[in-house]
């Protein structure tokens, strides 16, 4: 425990009271909870940062749209500050105001499709504003935001992490307490090929709803030069860069090396960031210098953290964006469209994300 959460200690059961009655009052007046005109599907988890939920958002947004439903995203834009409020996202749109996963996001699946709200029911109500008009909604980060009615609850669990020592901020890493684990419609493991899965399959017996468990993973598949539209595929008999020097700023950095590792790229060193934190020309410089004392043939980061740098620095090594995507997700999908009506859907018309 750091300093910062052992100070906080003694409010741990003021805050455990805290989320106990607000969720009371959401379950005892379903009236708190506004709706839209379509469906919503929020993507969220019990614990503090780092399961992926916006890749996995990201993911069923582009595999929704494959089966020809448009799903445009909803999300509080962590991290930005904007005077007008909600904001539609860009994929010029600047981190300051958006936040850098809200950017991301935009920058894969083009403009008009994410919008940003410190209340999520006001950003929904934007989105549909939009043309063309989305089929449904994902609430991104939105298991905690009861306040937009939701059709289905997907909670993440993190398959290596899973609910740490099973408290609640600040003594562990729960949002709240695995007993809101039976409010959620299914339950989504995230770096599932390295799960626990009897652990999990129990516990989720013990605190879930009954729904279907879902095992996905991610992998890193290509690096994208910073800067540029070029790929650089990863695999078997690739080529690959390297050493490289890694650098992020995640609620859980150590996730991004491993995956690093498993495609097959080695690190000669780490730099990690905090979660969601400004990255500046200077940082890069102090990166590149780091970098270079470790002897790293370049520098490596997330896509969420390229969407922050100067594409104009110039640096004396080539920096490497990783491009990660979501695999395993397919029965996932075809549940999700089961259970909002639309079973299998024929493909949709060609050009409804932009590449």
């Amino acid at each position: 425990m750091n300093l910062f959460r052992w100070l906080l200690a003694p409010l741990a059961p003021l805050y455990g009271a805290a989320v106990r009655l607000r969720n009371r009052a959401f379950d005892q007046h379903g009236e708190r909870s506004a709706a839209v005109p379509v469906p919503v599907v929020s993507v969220g988890n019990l614990s503090s940062g780092g399961t992926g939920k916006t890749p996995v958002a990201l993911h069923l947004a582009e595999a929704l749209a494959r089966a020809g439903r448009r799903a445009d995203i909803v999300s509080r834009g962590y991290g930005g500050h904007r005077t007008v409020d909600p904001m539609t996202v860009d994929p010029q749109s600047s981190p300051a105001e958006t936040g850098d996963e809200p950017l991301m996001m935009a920058r894969r699946l083009g403009p008009g499709r994410v919008v940003v709200g410190r209340k999520r029911y006001h950003a929904a109500l934007r989105a549909l504003a939009l043309e063309p008009r989305p089929d449904l909604l994902i609430m991104d980060d939105g298991f905690q935001h009861r306040a937009l009615r939701r059709d289905l609850d997907l909670l993440l669990l993190d398959g290596v992490r899973t609910w740490g020592n099973g408290r609640m901020l600040p003594l562990g890493d729960l949002r709240e307490p695995m007993t809101s684990a039976a409010r959620a419609s299914c339950l989504v493991v995230t770096r599932g090929g390295r799960a626990d899965r009897p652990r999990i399959l129990a516990w989720w017996q013990r605190w879930g709803s009954g729904g279907p468990v879902f095992w996905v993973d991610f992998k890193i598949g290509a690096l994208r030069p910073f800067g540029s539209g070029e790929r650089l595929e990863l695999g078997a008999g690739a080529d690959n860069p390297g050493p490289l020097f890694a650098f992020c700023a995640l609620g859980h950095p150590e996730a991004f090396y491993a995956d690093l590792l498993v495609a097959g790229l080695t690190w000669a060193g780490t730099w990690s960031f905090r979660d969601h934190q400004a990255l500046t020309p200077r940082h890069l410089e102090r990166l590149q210098a780091a970098a270079l004392a470790a002897g790293a043939a370049g520098l490596v980061c997330t896509e969420k953290d390229a969407v922050k740098l100067d594409p104009a620095q110039a640096l004396s090594l080539p920096l490497w964006v990783a491009e990660q995507r979501v695999t395993g997700a397919e029965p996932l999908v075809d549940w999700m469209l089961q259970q909002l009506g639309w079973g299998a859907v024929p493909p949709g018309p060609e050009g409804l994300l932009r590449d």
